[in-house]
């Protein structure tokens, strides 16, 4: 596997390179100490399978770098390396296969490569969302049926979230705006996760639905979606959006406003 580090701080990059070249055999990194080198690489023709990135870095910020990067290179996968939390979220929202706080150690570079080691749906298995217009989903060619109308704005939310976790007291407040939060309510939701992951499972589709304590997420990289081809300024998707986003669902329209701007 083909690595890229970049952290503008040399010292700090030095640590990063160790521990990816002590996670394990076979891997060849190349690291940067300024942005745009990197980006040059990508752009003169290196494919990195995976991209180490530092987020507060001078001039060109690892965040728009990992934009940049997938915009040449769409399946290199990006692990952000930072000593702020508080980006997590965002850097989940550019669809980022992993997360380090600094300093990364070999033990846990490589959990995160183990993550990215997980095999791909089958064909058979793979979801197909559209966002623009209606919220639709389907398992190849054929739409995928719920039984409830809840299930499937649950799923347009958190697809809408791109990835971003979400926890039980923000879903009940989306789905159920007109309802004080309850036991009831609570206990609801709880049906509807479950009956939305026993959706994904027929369809062959389980690992979509990332679940953990009072915490609700997508896996990006398992959907094909127009929303996130559009983010990453993929010309088919751009080409389907008409102004139009999710337009059954009035929380969607925050999302619409930020689709406008970037048209």
């Amino acid at each position: 596997m083909k690595f890229i580090a970049v952290d503008d701080e040399p010292v700090v990059l030095e640590v990063l390179l160790k521990a990816v070249r002590e996670a394990g055999t076979g891997y060849e990194v190349q690291g940067f100490v300024r942005s745009r080198d990197a980006l040059a690489a990508v752009q003169d023709g290196l494919r990195p399978d995976v991209a180490f990135l530092d987020i507060e870095m001078a001039g060109m910020t690892g965040l728009e770098l990992a934009m940049k990067i997938r915009e040449i290179s769409h399946d290199t996968k990006i692990i952000f390396v930072t000593g702020y939390p508080q980006y997590a979220l965002e850097a989940y929202s550019l669809h980022a296969r992993g997360y380090l706080l600094k300093p990364p150690t070999p033990e846990k570079v490589q959990q995160e490569l183990d993550e990215l080691k997980c095999p791909p749906l089958p064909a058979s298995g793979r979801i197909r969302i559209q966002t623009f217009g209606n919220f639709e989903v389907f398992a190849g060619e054929r739409p995928l049926r719920f039984s409830l109308s809840k299930i499937k704005e649950l799923l347009a939310y958190l697809v809408d979230r791109r990835g971003a976790a979400v926890n039980t007291g923000e879903l009940c407040a989306v789905l159920w705006e007109q309802r004080p939060d309850s036991l009831s309510v609570r206990s609801h939701l709880r049906t509807l996760i479950s009956d939305l992951s026993r959706t994904l499972s027929e369809a062959g589709a389980r690992d979509i639905l990332i679940k953990s304590r009072n915490s609700f997420a997508v896996d990006c990289e398992k959907l094909d979606c127009d929303l996130y081809g559009f983010l990453r300024q993929e010309p088919d998707a751009i080409n389907t959006y008409m102004g139009e986003y999710m337009k059954q669902y009035t929380w969607a329209e925050m999302t619409l406003g930020e689709l406008e701007r970037q048209k």
